[in-house]
């Protein structure tokens, strides 16, 4: 991390910095075995003899049931111990990555892959419940950036290593290792999870219904705002190694350092941008004005470079993607620290659990769009410009669509935002 966001880490208390940096490592596993599909994709497609748009599928499939699963979970966080539902989901998904680097068949890969949905269907909801129980407002921003940072670091570093060690070893030891190594996080897990209390701020009462969730603007923007973040997201994470090196003809080598630095430098982005937004809201900057101008301005520049590194030469697309994920790591970093103000601490599993069954519906959308519009033109140009557009469309939704990020005041007939005079 930075020397900025060590500085913010270090006046948590010393059990809270334990499990702050569980979490980190937890969503960098988490990311690593969602992406690692598509770093060993060129291989597993020469090797079970699949089409382009079958890999769609299979880089895909993993969002069926992580997507429509995310209600479920995450009214099990709201109601059972948080901390033993991740504990599971953690097991469930380590041991489908495991098991994958055995398989043989498309069917029965697309199944695992279903089977990674489920186990980490329940990391988000219970990543905002934790943080909305155990941290303030103006800790929240570095406890999100700390979430964010693995977000980028898995997939880099997994990208990094993973592409050069799957060249030396093979796709399926990768696999199997990394699957079984994973499950020795659940035991410091379950030595230093949080313990089971109360919220940290009791000014609204129950918990949103559907209905009642549906009746906010609020939850329709963060919703569709997400949506467009993960489909950017979800792009690089899904079809990036397979652009260096089909399209750009970087080899394995190279496409793994410029994928992985370009990661690195999105995690370096995030905790740093997390520690300004806390800074910035300590020194008297409000939530709305804070959150909205890191999660805006980041979608619009990032779509801009992105959308740019696929006109040049190979030069000018690295140093585009690497402005394009800078921008990246500032968009990401305060993203759910708007759903946990606008959620308070008593429905932050649910309200992350709606947004997340709306908004992950990108990893199918990036996944099989891509695949369908490379086997009908050939090249990632339109790709591209999807993308730009969606980075676009996405700061509308967070900055105009979603209201002002304070408390809504659940379980009052309509939910209403308490909005401070002066805003």
């Amino acid at each position: 991390m930075p020397p900025s966001t060590i500085r913010g880490y270090n006046r948590l208390t010393g059990h809270l910095k334990i499990v702050l940096a569980l979490l980190g490592i937890s969503v960098f596993i988490n990311y690593i075995d969602r992406g690692n599909l598509s770093i060993a994709a060129p291989v597993i497609k020469d090797e079970l003899g699949i089409t382009g748009t079958q890999l769609g599928f299979l880089l895909g499939a993993f969002f069926y049931t992580y997507a429509f699963l995310q209600p479920i979970t995450g009214w099990l966080v709201d109601r059972l111990n948080v901390n033993w539902v991740f504990a599971g989901g953690f097991f469930l998904w380590s041991a489908a990555t495991a098991t994958t680097g055995l398989v043989h068949t498309f069917a029965t890969l697309f199944v695992l892959r279903l089977m990674l949905g489920i186990g980490e269907s329940v990391a988000f909801p219970s990543y905002s419940k934790i943080i909305a129980l155990n941290y303030p407002e103006e800790h929240r921003g570095l406890a999100n950036a700390v979430v964010s940072s693995g977000l980028a670091l898995g997939p880099g570093l997994g990208m990094l290593m993973g592409g050069m060690l799957m060249a030396r070893f093979g796709w399926r030891s990768f696999f199997i290792t990394l699957g079984l190594v994973s499950l020795l996080w659940l035991v410091p897990w379950v030595k230093w999870m949080p313990k089971a209390h109360s919220p940290v701020r009791e000014d609204a009462t129950g918990a949103p219904s559907l209905l009642e969730f549906l009746s906010l603007r609020s939850a329709w923007g963060t919703c569709a705002g997400l949506f467009c973040n993960n489909y950017m997201n979800y792009f690089l994470m899904g079809w990036l190694p397979y652009y260096l090196e089909r399209e750009r003809h970087f080899s394995v080598e190279k496409m793994a350092r410029t994928g992985g630095i370009a990661y690195l430098i999105a995690a370096g982005s995030a905790t740093l941008s997390g520690w300004l937004s806390d800074r910035w809201i300590a020194a008297g900057g409000t939530p709305t004005r804070v959150r909205k101008t890191f999660v805006g301005a980041g979608a619009t520049v990032a779509g801009v470079f992105f959308g740019l590194s696929v006109l040049g030469g190979s030069s000018f697309c690295i140093s585009m993607l690497f402005a394009g994920m800078i921008l990246f790591g500032v968009m990401i970093s305060n993203t759910w620290a708007i759903t946990q103000t606008l959620a308070g601490p008593q429905a932050a599993g649910r309200w992350t659990g709606f947004q997340n069954f709306a908004g992950n519906f990108a990893g199918v959308a990036s996944a099989t769009l891509t695949g369908f519009v490379l086997d009908r033109t050939g090249h990632f140009y339109w790709a591209f410009a999807v993308l730009t557009g969606i980075a676009f469309l996405g700061t509308f939704f967070w900055v105009v669509v979603v209201g002002p990020v304070e408390q809504v005041a659940w379980g009052k007939g309509l939910a209403v935002v308490v909005v401070p005079a002066g805003r």
